[in-house]
This record gives C-alpha cells, sequence and structure tokens, in this order.
C-alpha cells in the first residue's frame, strides 16, 4: 500500500555544516556530503529558507493563492522554530522536492555514515501520506 506514497529525505546539520551550506555550497568542509549529493542527482534545499521564500511569494503575489501563508509566516517568526529549521535541509533529487521509494532508499544508505559526524547531526524519511504530515491548525488556514 506504500507504493503509492513518495519519499523525501532530510538531513540536520551541525550547525557549522548548515551556514555553509545556506551560503557557501562549495566550501571543502561539506565536501563528503556532496559527493554522496552529486551521485545521486541530489541537491539541498535549507528549510527555513524555503519557508522565507514562500512567504516573500505570497506577499509578492497576493496570498489567497497561498493556503499555508499564515502557517507559514507564523513559523519563520518564531525564533525557537527558526533555530530548528535554519539546520534542516530537505534533499531533492534531479530536482524533485519528493521522490520514489527505491530513490530516497538508495541516497538514505549512503548517507547513513555521515550520521553523527561532523556535517550530518541526523537524518530522516518521509513520505507524502498526510496521515504522517502535520496539518496547519485551523487558526491557520485559508
Amino acid at each position: 500500500m506504500d507504493e503509492q506514497w513518495l519519499y523525501q529525505i532530510r538531513l540536520e546539520l551541525v550547525d557549522s555544516s548548515a551556514e555553509a551550506a545556506r551560503h557557501e555550497p562549495a566550501d571543502p568542509v561539506l565536501e563528503p556530503l556532496s559527493l554522496v549529493l552529486r551521485k545521486h542527482g541530489a541537491t539541498l534545499q535549507c528549510q527555513f529558507d524555503a519557508f522565507a521564500a514562500y512567504v516573500a511569494e505570497a506577499e509578492r503575489t497576493g496570498t489567497g493563492k497561498f493556503p499555508l501563508y499564515a502557517w507559514t509566516r507564523a513559523t519563520i517568526e518564531d525564533p525557537t522554530k527558526e533555530a530548528k529549521y535554519i539546520k534542516s535541509f530537505a534533499l531533492h533529487i534531479e530536482g524533485e522536492a519528493v521522490y520514489a521509494r527505491e530513490k530516497a532508499e538508495a541516497l538514505e544508505a549512503e548517507l547513513r555514515p555521515l550520521v553523527g559526524g561532523s556535517i550530518v547531526a541526523a537524518m530522516s524519511k518521509h513520505d507524502t501520506n498526510p496521515a504522517n504530515n502535520p496539518q496547519p491548525p485551523k487558526r491557520c488556514r485559508a
């Protein structure tokens, strides 16, 4: 049954690696991670930066077309959540934010040795099953 879902790998980077990944992705300190990502056609997307871009686009073009605007704006304005999401990175494969289980598992397997080291603090795999994903509070729904 779970074959219908798509997946995404997310990494929590250590503070110095997160800073480099956001502002200087070619930094040699990231090379072990960069090698795995290149092999899988994967790129990093900082969750905080993605949220901020969503809010900026909504404000530029009209928030009515962005159902998660209020929730996302509240998230980026919360210092505790900013501290969390500034280190959280979604991995996109070949430009896709979610991908087949096989691709996710192959990437996950090669990243596992980096977890707990000087670059990657933690790794998680998420699926598109709505039952496994938080829903915005009613007060934040459009």
